[in-house]
């Protein structure tokens, strides 16, 4: 299991080298998307308008971070935490077709994703829960902030990571997924105990 550090924008040649299991730290800038900012997206492209924010090469991580103004009028994170990825599941091949590296949440994608994974060179990170504090300390500034109108969670906000992390890999660009790996062997130790009965 290794230990990286990524730059973003990220290459295919970053996302090749990550393996199920490896640990991960990202610099950069890190998009926040959850179901509303998916599909404001996928509306703008399709009708043939550009995205708010450069998101080829990016991160995109499935979170509804907390935010406060400060007395400048400034936007400061106060805790970052990821929420079900699941849910994304619809957009991952056009979250592929787009040219995002990276899919920071929990819980896993399916299938879909998996393919896409492979396809477009990606890969999926999983943020542990309960750690919002922690994963808030890699924030360093808040850029911008998209669709607010939305209400704080389901904006689109733009951040500066730093040190972002750490993140475990545990869907890669090869096809492999941990999630699909515990499945499988719970159905075999289920299969093995309901075999003795």
């Amino acid at each position: 299991m290794a230990v990286y550090t990524i730059n973003l924008p990220a290459t295919n040649e970053d996302v090749e080298k990550l393996e199920v299991g490896d640990t991960v730290y990202i610099k950069g800038t890190v998009c926040t998307a959850r179901d509303m900012a998916h599909l404001q997206m996928r509306e703008l492209v399709e009708s043939g308008k550009p995205l708010p924010e450069k998101i080829e090469g990016g991160a995109i991580f499935h979170a509804g971070p907390v935010m406060k103004k400060n007395e400048a009028d400034e936007w400061k994170l106060r805790v970052i935490g990821p929420t079900t990825s699941i849910r994304m599941e619809p957009h991952a091949d056009f979250m592929g077709k787009m040219g995002v590296k990276l899919i920071i949440g929990k819980g896993g994608m399916g299938e879909d994703s998996l393919k896409a994974f492979q396809t477009y060179k990606q890969a999926y990170l999983q943020a542990a829960p309960g750690c919002a504090v922690v994963l808030a300390a890699g924030i360093k500034d808040v850029l911008n902030v998209h669709w607010y109108e939305n209400g704080m969670p389901e904006a689109m906000w733009v951040l500066r990571a730093e040190n972002f992390g750490p993140f475990v890999v545990t869907m890669d660009s090869k096809g492999n997924s941990r999630y699909n790996s515990v499945k499988q062997k719970a159905r075999e130790i289920a299969k093995e105990i309901l075999s003795k009965k």
